[in-house]
């Protein structure tokens, strides 16, 4: 029980800016897993407050005479629940989710007893949630499995969040042209945008725009190809894989978006494109004595032959909007680009869909609902010529 000394008691502040205090105490080893136990105690008024309950349970921890309840708090439920949930899931996933807990499940919902979370507790978080972000809904979504985790050991038996009324946020009408935020460009657009790229004295980087404009695939996809995933002679790319962002911040390779790998047909002139580039990328990189022979070699990477950093896209393209006063897109707009396109030559909806690599077909119903204006009037002119009969 040694670890039990030196606890330390720190203040904090409730967020009515009243000063609170807490402190966590080592309460033995768990007999089933070998791991060592804490207990949490807060909201404390004053130091001494602390003091004398810390003394108390360290006497009962000293005597064994307390038994840790495996799981008092939202806190606790959740430190035993994302154990699980790390193995359920990818490390890109798993990353995002614990930051939503961190920045905004566990500051509201951490300290309160488990049992004694209620539906007036969940109503009033959300609410605060539903005011301050837009994804609220998701927010809400992961607070709830901690509570369905709870219910399945026994803690509780109800989950509370399935009994709130869910804000809705009332859309603002814009006296604004609705075009103003689609993100993706027009034919004219692109063909512009590319003859611009190429000019620049960044031929990786016009690769990049041109293989992500005229395969749709997603930016992670793009970095992870090899050459090996590209057939010029067949004019097919293999789309398996995409990087991500995992632990410590560091890339890694995964499987796509959907987990499914797919097989697309490429235009000549892009495979073209694609083998100069590969023969410069050889040129230059064995100036720096690396080969890039290798059967994992990646098609985009950076000075050291390593994982390009995704925000690297951006960079450049920026400087490119801004130096050429380009309308406003993302990276990935251009897989919208490359959808609405698609729509504008004639592809239907499921080709489209496996092409894209969406696992639902709403998503792609989406992006067409957002296609360029010029395939609307078109749609609109069938629909005439069709009355007029």
């Amino acid at each position: 029980m040694k670890k039990s000394s030196g606890t330390k008691i720190t203040p904090y502040c409730l967020k009515n800016k009243e000063k609170r205090y807490r402190f966590k105490v080592y309460c033995g080893v768990n007999p089933l897993t070998g791991k060592p136990m804490y207990t949490t105690r807060s909201k404390f008024k004053s130091p001494k407050e602390a003091e004398l309950a810390l003394a108390r349970l360290k006497l009962q921890i000293s005597n064994g005479e307390y038994k840790k309840t495996q799981c008092e708090t939202y806190l606790d439920v959740y430190n035993l629940w994302v154990s699980y949930y790390e193995n359920t899931v990818e490390e890109s996933t798993f990353i995002k989710t614990i930051g939503i807990f961190r920045n905004h499940i566990l500051p509201a919902l951490g300290d309160y007893k488990i049992d004694k979370i209620n539906v007036d507790v969940c109503q009033r978080h959300l609410d605060e949630w539903a005011s301050k972000l837009k994804n609220f809904r998701m927010v809400k979504a992961y607070a709830s499995k901690v509570i369905d985790f709870a219910i399945k050991r026994g803690h509780v038996k109800t989950n509370y969040f399935s009994l709130v009324e869910v804000p809705k946020k009332i859309k603002k009408v814009s006296m604004e042209d609705d075009n103003d935020n689609e993100n993706f460009y027009t034919k004219v657009q692109l063909k512009t945008f590319l003859e611009i790229m190429e000019q620049e004295n960044n031929f990786k980087a016009f690769v990049l725009f041109r293989l992500l404009s005229y395969s749709g695939m997603r930016k992670g996809e793009a970095l992870a190809l090899t050459w090996k995933d590209i057939d010029i002679e067949k004019n097919k790319i293999r789309i398996n894989k995409a990087i991500s962002r995992g632990k410590n911040n560091q890339l890694y390779l995964k499987s796509t978006k959907t987990g499914v790998a797919r097989t697309i047909k490429m235009d000549g002139e892009t495979l073209a494109i694609l083998k100069k580039w590969k023969k410069q990328q050889r040129e230059e990189f064995l100036i720096l004595g690396i080969n890039t022979l290798q059967t994992k070699q990646l098609v985009f990477s950076n000075e050291q032959n390593e994982f390009l950093q995704p925000t690297k896209t951006r960079k450049w393209l920026e400087h490119v909007l801004t130096k050429y006063d380009l309308p406003k897109i993302t990276t990935h707009g251009f897989r919208h680009t490359h959808c609405s396109i698609l729509f504008e030559a004639g592809f239907s909806i499921k080709e489209v869909q496996d092409r894209l690599g969406h696992s639902d077909v709403q998503t792609t119903l989406n992006i067409y609902a957002h296609v360029a204006e010029h395939v609307k009037e078109a749609s609109i002119n069938k629909l005439e010529k069709y009355m007029d009969m």
